[in-house]
């Protein structure tokens, strides 16, 4: 089991931690709900440095990336990301990721943490192009400050307007005392804040510094738990629950980040099953009884025949009732269809809804 350059400093904090993608990470600190509001309401840290880094480098930098992702990646200018997939050869998906131009020429692709390995020997396979690559993933860490107060709370750290970062930018520059670190305007809760990109041998200076900028602004730190709370109620795709290897990006929503204005692995096929249109799709629901759907429950139709499946569901702590994403057959993929959700004997009705669930 590794341990982030933070593992300890959680277990200070009496984080319960967990095994996650053969890491040693806090799952949580006070409790899920609690943790979701400050992030919601406030402000919260996220250690997220089991996360992936992938340096692609050189004249055929982008040559490589535009043949192994789905979005066209010659749209990137420097200080901008993008959310793309790797599609695999047979329809699937093999990760998702975010795409960052850090120079001309030097791409950082940022990676699932259960899928670092499986990545690089993906794009490694499809590199007959001599594009430099480098696995950065053990050197650096991540952390993800998110809330409506991450501007106002963060911004003495740095010398850079951190309000003049538009959503999917980034700056390369002083945060926290550190000269060089990658502040983005990214994130998965869907309530603002930054990711801050650094060295190992650096993050405990940034962490620190980040508490006692945010100690006014009721600064928490947030487990993974609430991490997974925050995205489903924006809708967001985990890697593994709603989308992997068997489930296309036309299927799972994911249109929108697949580009058929230039070629890249599986294209053809990708773009005559969006012609035709998938056999299924991905959708959220709401429950309209009390119930929590979760992962792997069936979707049945009226008369109990299983139609699909739960991929993701929990209790929404800010709408205090069940929602969840799952796979249903496309004509019932419409916002207002009526679907039923399998909860151990009982089959409880939903209503197909458009994302995101949470409305700041």
């Amino acid at each position: 089991m590794k341990n982030t350059a933070l593992s300890s400093t959680h277990e200070a904090l009496g984080a319960k931690m967990v095994p996650f993608a053969g890491y040693n990470m806090p799952v949580q600190y006070e409790g899920v709900n609690i943790e979701h509001e400050t992030v919601r309401n406030d402000l919260g840290v996220f250690d997220v440095s089991h996360m992936g880094e992938f340096l692609i480098e050189g004249p055929h930098a982008l040559e490589l990336i535009q043949k192994v992702s789905s979005n066209d990646a010659s749209k990137l200018v420097v200080g901008k990301a993008q959310y793309s997939c790797l599609p695999n050869d047979i329809g699937g998906i093999v990760d998702d990721l975010i795409i960052y131009k850090v120079k001309e020429e030097t791409y950082l692709l940022v990676v699932n943490a259960s899928n670092i390995e499986k990545d690089w020997d993906w794009i490694s396979s499809k590199n007959d192009v001599g594009a430099e690559m480098k696995d950065l993933s053990e050197d650096y860490s991540l952390l993800a400050i998110q809330g409506p107060k991450a501007v106002e709370a963060m911004q003495g750290l740095s010398s850079h307007d951190l309000s003049a970062i538009p959503f999917y930018n980034f700056v390369v520059g002083d945060f926290a005392g550190i000269k060089r670190v990658i502040i983005s305007a990214t994130g998965y809760t869907g309530s603002g804040g930054f990711e801050i990109y650094c060295k190992n041998s650096e993050v405990k200076q940034v962490w620190d510094k980040v508490f006692e900028a945010g100690a006014a602004y009721g600064i928490k730190p947030i487990g993974l738990a609430a991490r997974d709370t925050l995205r489903l109620e924006m809708g967001y795709c985990l890697y593994g629950n709603d989308i992997d290897d068997t489930t296309s990006p036309i299927e799972a929503g994911l249109g929108w980040v697949t580009k058929f204005t230039k070629d890249f692995t599986n294209s053809e096929a990708l773009k005559a099953e969006k012609e035709q249109g998938p056999e299924r799709k991905l959708v959220a629901f709401e429950l309209d009884d009390r119930g929590i759907p979760r992962h792997g429950y069936d979707i049945v139709d009226g008369n109990g025949k299983t139609i699909g499946v739960v991929t993701s569901g929990t209790m929404s702590p800010m709408l205090n009732k069940g929602i969840g994403l799952g796979y249903v057959p496309t004509i019932l993929a419409e916002a207002g269809s009526k679907i039923n959700i399998q909860i151990r004997k009982n089959a409880i009705p939903a209503t197909v809804v458009k994302l995101p669930f949470y409305k700041a």
